[in-house]
């Protein structure tokens, strides 16, 4: 708005209001905010002429974040300048101390220098139409769910549980990534006790499905785990009635200052590093800066809230999070995020056939039904790839059972052969196969003898590689025909130390022996 617009719309405010009209019928008449129809009211005509000819300068102290916003503002135009204030305060711990509305004018002037306009979101009003509550009195639950940006191609939806206490407005919010059950939700409940270090004398719910069963006629029927929660602890369960959201409007508030302050625009890489990022948010921002309603920083008000809470003194116990299941295809492979993972042959037993899966910091880890690992991959941050595992063309099933009964036969069947497979095994679950075939090949058409003793050397020492047993074997091999037993002094475990005292190696050396392992 140009100067001499500022002068007409200054004149005719206060025409208008000299008429009678109130701010919002101003507002309708000129198109133009309460906030600008409040600060021309309350200024005379030549404070108004004043202002208008003082120089509009940037603040020196936000210069040095220019380029950051800048490149904010393009990957991501539709963030408003408190979220932008926001990741200032995460990105840089030692952001000079502005005003927010001081970080507003910056983000303005940067958005008309670059052309970078912001695409509103005409989101419902919420109503508060609760009175006023007591410190300690009463708090608000709602569940929450989003789909934030990954790191490689498509979404990743993530679930969260919001807390408020009525009073203070302290925030507290738990994120995961399947959908909250009973016993999720009582574990987010007790995390939020912790947080707020009390319990509130009652707390208001949605009849959500994660709590309530059934209603008739007013009596709520509540899942067995959530009756047996609140009944455990001091607190009063209220269910508003179904399509009342203003009954609780203080958390569906919450769940939208999540989604698009702290949510919006942010990249998803772990659900820790998720919950990290949020509770520091929860410090900086959400409980740290002036609530729109209350005037007051609801972390400033907790301190006083939490002296009339009800206290609690549990330990949060996490409960077992069932990872969500992916169909398997006929050709063994599971699709996840437009890529294809392969998995063990014969995986896939049907079409019902379903594998857990789970993505932490940049690998996934592939489950059977009942948890038991199937392999891991890198997470391909392509799209339409085929990411295999050659090992997973075997037929593990088959050609491990008969790798294994070769060896043991080749190494005597003795209790001391089985025992030694056995140990092997347990060490190298995934590669246990791999060493067999290693100490299958050559073993084959060797002397008793050389086997035994090598066998002994390797559970005497507990060495437990079938390269390395390859190695022992070999050495025995180049000794003299008469065989020496090796005065070999090592630790369990390791085979750097070895003593050539006693033996006379007819064409090998023993430093030779101990290079190769």
């Amino acid at each position: 708005m140009n100067k001499n617009k500022k002068v007409f719309m200054w004149y005719k405010v206060k025409e208008l209001w000299g008429q009678g009209l109130n701010k919002s019928q101003i507002k309708e008449e000129l198109g133009i905010d309460r906030s600008t129809i409040r600060r021309y009211l309350s200024m005379t005509e030549n404070q108004f002429l004043e202002w208008i000819q003082a120089p509009r300068h940037l603040p020196k102290k936000l210069n040095e974040y220019y380029s950051f916003v800048k490149g904010l503002l393009t990957r991501a135009p539709y963030l408003s300048a408190a979220q932008v204030e926001d990741r200032l305060k995460e990105a840089f711990p030692g952001l000079p101390d502005v005003s927010s509305k001081t970080v507003y004018n910056f983000v303005q002037s940067i958005r008309k220098e670059h052309k970078i306009p912001k695409y509103k979101e005409k989101l419902p009003r919420q109503y508060e139409k609760l009175p006023e509550t007591d410190y300690g009195e009463e708090s608000q639950v709602d569940f929450g769910s989003y789909r934030m940006q990954s790191t490689g191609s498509g979404r990743i939806k993530v679930y969260f549980f919001a807390m408020v206490l009525s009073r203070s407005r302290q925030k507290f919010v738990y994120f995961q990534r399947m959908p909250f059950t009973s016993e999720t939700a009582n574990y987010a409940h007790e995390l939020a006790f912790k947080y707020f270090e009390g319990i509130p004398r009652r707390i208001l719910y949605d009849q959500d499905r994660v709590f309530v069963t059934d209603e008739n006629l007013g009596d709520i029927l509540l899942t067995q785990e959530f009756m047996q929660f609140s009944s455990s602890l001091p607190f009063d369960a209220v269910f508003c009635k179904k399509a009342d959201p203003e009954s609780k409007g203080k958390v569906e508030n919450v769940v939208k200052y999540v989604k698009h302050n702290f949510l919006k625009g942010r990249v998803f890489y772990d659900i820790e590093t998720l919950q990290r990022d949020a509770l520091a948010w929860l410090q900086r921002t959400a409980n740290a800066k002036l609530h729109g309603t209350t005037k007051r920083i609801p972390a400033r008000e907790w301190e006083i809230e939490k002296q009339h809470l009800l206290p609690y003194s549990g330990l949060p116990k996490k409960p077992f999070l069932q990872l969500p299941a992916h169909p398997v295809r006929k050709d063994n492979t599971v699709l996840y995020r437009s890529n294809f993972y392969s998995v063990p042959l014969n995986t896939y037993q049907g079409a019902n056939t379903k594998i857990l899966l789970d993505e932490i910091g940049g690998k996934l880890y592939f489950y059977t039904p009942d948890n038991q690992l199937l392999t891991t991959h890198d997470l391909s941050l392509d799209t339409g790839r085929i990411i295999k595992n050659n090992d997973h063309k075997r037929e593990k099933s088959k050609t491990l059972l008969k790798t294994y009964e070769l060896v043991l036969h080749e190494l005597g069947n003795t209790s001391q052969a089985e025992q030694y497979l056995a140990d092997l095994e347990k060490d190298k679950p995934r590669h246990f196969h791999d060493n067999l075939r290693v100490i299958q090949k050559n073993i084959e058409k060797q002397p008793q003898e050389l086997i035994e003793a090598a066998l002994s050397f390797c559970i005497d020492n507990r060495i437990l590689n079938g390269n390395q047993f390859r190695e022992i074997l070999t050495y025995y091999k180049n000794q003299q025909q008469e065989y020496v037993k090796p005065n070999i002094d090592i630790e369990p475990g390791n085979i750097g130390n070895v003593s050539t005292q006693g033996m006379t190696p007819k064409t090998s050396n023993i430093n030779d022996y101990k290079s190769i392992m």
